[in-house]
């Protein structure tokens, strides 16, 4: 068999696994019904065993040493990424993806209940938003943890499981085995986190003392005496809403899927067809969160949303079809195989990139029609939110991956103090009073996608990058067809055919740079 029928053969394969796969997965999420659950279960277990198979393991090993085009190389390493994490017994790849897949089925039906109720995370997230009752904010935060009770046993259950699979692979764990087939270099990655954390630290503090005086004055309580429930999301990825900064009431009779279809369009991308087939709207037993998948890599692109009118969901929507598009107009004359975003990190830098919209003044000017002279007025308060933004979700996702990555190394420990000590020291939150709960694990996350939070860092770092090489050569207005053009071009066509940061340099003229973003949010201007 020629190198070429072989990919060929695989190409055809994957893409019938893959496609089943996607559509279980998005019935489990959109339905919460256990039928779809154990179908999901059963599909992406049946597409892991194809990568397990060893005597075609040993064939893309062979075939990796002869003369071969770019395009069938990059297959090539691909599939081989992909074979290596699943060289395992087929009790223990099915073990895994049940234990996964019943812990998502409660991650998607699981509602909180607070005062004997049931209640959203949306829900939740409004009451810490808006609510100054300190004694429901603290019940409420409580609330979003209850999750993590209910999971904790079979999530470090399947932490050692997936620990004993990648040593019985020759790694050390599963946190080092999944760096190597993502293609990221670990120290290299964490020593750019470790960097960009000590750059932050000063202008963080500054920021966090501001922002809690802000958070005591408005409670009547000393800056002490905060809480993790005194700030605005579960786990304080998101900054607290500014007294000076209320962008809500500017969603109020707009509809959130024309603002997105308004803004593509605006740039030559056309998401109507992706708007039809997505579910955006919260309902009994479906998944709480947001995501877009890409169904069979043909045009079926979905997006699963919660939406309420608000800021929150408005930049949710724009991130989330900026996954979409990024799908939608790959090259479809490329294999399967290729068919994909170049990493995750470059897609979640393209949904940043639309996701940063909602805190800029020309986009809120023209798609919602704000007038110049609240432009001149709010342009500060903006600014300064997205920085407020930027440096706390960075610090978030530090404070994810260095747990994550202790995790891995010994699931055993302390996690419930380990947490908390790290999330004080990088997030500057002071602890609950009870530390002995595993609030950490109400991150779905750790259970959905392990191992994948360093990207959405990598991407917020591609993201400026990105920005700063749009406005300087392509145009410094971004809502044109000449900026659309230079994405679908330079950034979605090629799909998987470079190494991520062989792209990026292709894309930007240099590989990742981390120095866009700290001049961008970090130094003090």
């Amino acid at each position: 068999m020629t190198v070429e029928q072989f990919l060929e053969e695989q190409n055809k394969a994957i893409q019938e696994l893959h496609t089943k796969s996607a559509e279980a997965s998005w019935m489990a999420a959109t339905t919460g019904e256990d039928e779809w659950n154990e179908k999901a279960a059963e599909t992406e277990t049946a597409y892991n065993l194809y990568f397990s198979n060893p005597e075609r393991f040993e064939q893309v090993k062979q075939f990796l040493k002869q003369d071969l085009t770019p395009i069938q190389k990059r297959q090539l390493q691909l599939l081989y990424a992909n074979m290596l994490e699943n060289q395992l017994p087929e009790e223990t790849l099915t073990e895994m993806v049940k234990l996964s897949t019943e812990l998502i089925g409660v991650f998607n039906s699981f509602r909180a209940t607070l005062d004997g109720k049931p209640v959203s995370e949306n829900d939740i997230r409004q009451i810490l938003i808006k609510s100054n009752d300190l004694e429901q904010r603290e019940q409420a935060w409580h609330a979003s943890k209850q999750i993590a009770k209910e999971i904790e046993e079979k999530l470090l259950t399947l932490v050692k499981k997936r620990n004993e699979a990648a040593r019985s692979l020759g790694y050390d764990n599963f946190h080092q085995m999944s760096f190597e087939t993502q293609e990221l270099d670990r120290d290299e990655v964490f020593s750019i986190f470790t960097k960009l954390k000590e750059i932050s630290d000063e202008p963080f503090h500054q920021l966090k003392q501001e922002m809690d005086e802000e958070l005591a004055e408005r409670f009547g309580i000393r800056v002490e005496e905060l809480r993790p429930w005194h700030y605005a999301d579960p786990f304080f990825q998101e900054a607290p809403p500014s007294k000076d900064l209320d962008l809500d009431p500017f969603y109020e009779g707009r509809n959130l899927e024309t603002l997105t279809s308004e803004t593509f369009s605006k740039m030559g991308m056309d998401i109507s067809d992706m708007l039809q087939k997505s579910d955006l709207y919260p309902r009994e037993k479906k998944n709480q969160h947001a995501f877009c998948t890409d169904i069979d890599r043909e045009g079926d692109v979905r997006v699963l949303c919660n939406n309420v009118l608000s800021d929150y969901w408005s930049v949710t929507m724009l991130h989330e079809y900026g996954h979409a598009v990024y799908f939608k107009y790959i090259d479809r004359s490329l294999p399967f195989l290729l068919r994909s975003p170049a990493h995750t990190l470059t897609t979640e830098a393209i949904a940043m990139l639309y996701g940063r919209f909602g805190k800029n003044p020309a986009w809120l000017q023209q798609f919602l029609g704000l007038e110049q002279e609240q432009i001149e007025e709010l342009k500060p308060l903006i600014d300064k939110s997205l920085r407020r933004q930027m440096l706390i979700a960075g610090r978030w996702i530090m404070t994810f991956c260095f747990f994550e990555r202790e995790l891995y190394e010994n699931p055993d420990q302390d996690l419930n103090r380990l947490w908390w000590k790290i999330v004080n020291e990088v997030q500057l939150v002071t602890p609950p009073e009870n530390q002995d709960y595993p609030h950490w694990a109400a991150k779905i996350h750790f259970t959905l996608v392990p191992v994948y939070y360093q990207n959405y860092l990598l991407g917020e770092l591609t993201t400026s990058q990105l920005q700063q090489y749009i406005e300087k050569n392509v145009s410094a207005d971004l809502f044109t067809e000449k900026v659309g053009e230079y994405l679908l071009n330079d950034f979605f066509k090629p799909g998987a055919l470079y190494q991520w940061n062989e792209k990026i340099e292709r894309a930007t003229g240099e590989k990742l740079n981390p120095q866009h973003f700290v001049d961008q949010f970090v130094s003090v201007k």
